[in-house]
């Protein structure tokens, strides 16, 4: 019995999420899935964080024993030839028997893309969101910067589980431009619920002038910040997962 670790890349669409839903399909039911049809028998995969229904990733992180006498490249491969067109590993190891996906992690990264256009773009769509009118991007970055250091982002999320702490640390967080859109680029220790969607609605906000630059770092002082909206899933990719060598 060897411990793997699996990066994981897919497109959340059709799906409710990663975690395993009772109602609802969900990448982690497809990943066990596969490794099922290769012989794994164990209850659940392990993973860095559950994205939210539509959201994709890139850079995903499980883990989980298996008896597997070929190679891990031999292993990637059957994995894949097993998961439906739009999840696919990229890599797969074998690590040490008490590595955890999650609980390892020291950050987090996320990217959230935006496409700049007056009218839909069908295509985009699956993975952007349409902003227009054009946001300044300078005032954006101005109100990014207000989120780097530790703070209690509750104003900003919420907790996993109820009365979780919700004081994470942000290492970066920073827009950057692209052909017809923008980029937002955020890395942290780890993340609350709804969090980097809240933090992108907020920033867009901002970046259109219904906002005052401000109103992030007043509302980290304070504790409150009185807007609901979130960004749209779509347009977040969990980019990656980091850990110490």
């Amino acid at each position: 019995m060897a411990h793997y670790k699996a990066i994981l890349a897919y497109d959340g669409t059709r799906y409710a999420g990663f975690q395993r839903q009772v109602s609802a399909n969900s990448i982690q039911q497809e990943v066990e899935t596969g490794l099922q049809r290769l012989g794994w028998q164990e209850r659940s995969v392990l993973a860095a964080g559950r994205t939210d229904s539509g959201v994709h990733a890139t850079g995903q992180v499980i883990s989980f024993n298996m008896d597997w006498t070929h190679s891990p490249e031999t292993l990637l491969r059957a994995l894949n030839a097993n998961l439906p067109d739009d999840i696919a590993a990229q890599a797969i190891s074998q690590v040490a028997d008490d590595f955890h996906p999650r609980f390892d992690a020291y950050a987090r990264e996320y990217q959230y893309q935006i496409y700049l256009k007056p009218v839909r773009d069908p295509l985009k769509e699956r993975i952007a969101w349409r902003v227009w009118p054009e946001p300044d991007v300078t005032l954006m970055n101005a109100a990014a910067m207000d989120l780097i250091g530790g703070h209690d982002f509750a104003p900003l999320g919420r907790a996993m589980k109820l009365g979780g702490k919700t004081i994470r640390s942000v290492f970066e967080a920073s827009w950057n431009t692209e052909q017809d859109g923008l980029i937002f680029c955020i890395r942290a220790n780890a993340f609350l619920y709804h969090m980097v969607r809240r933090i992108v609605n907020v920033l867009v906000m901002i970046g259109q002038s219904k906002e005052e630059v401000s109103i992030i770092k007043r509302g980290l002082e304070t504790g409150k910040i009185n807007l609901v909206g979130l960004a749209p899933p779509q347009g977040l990719t969990l980019t990656g997962v980091f850990y110490k060598a």
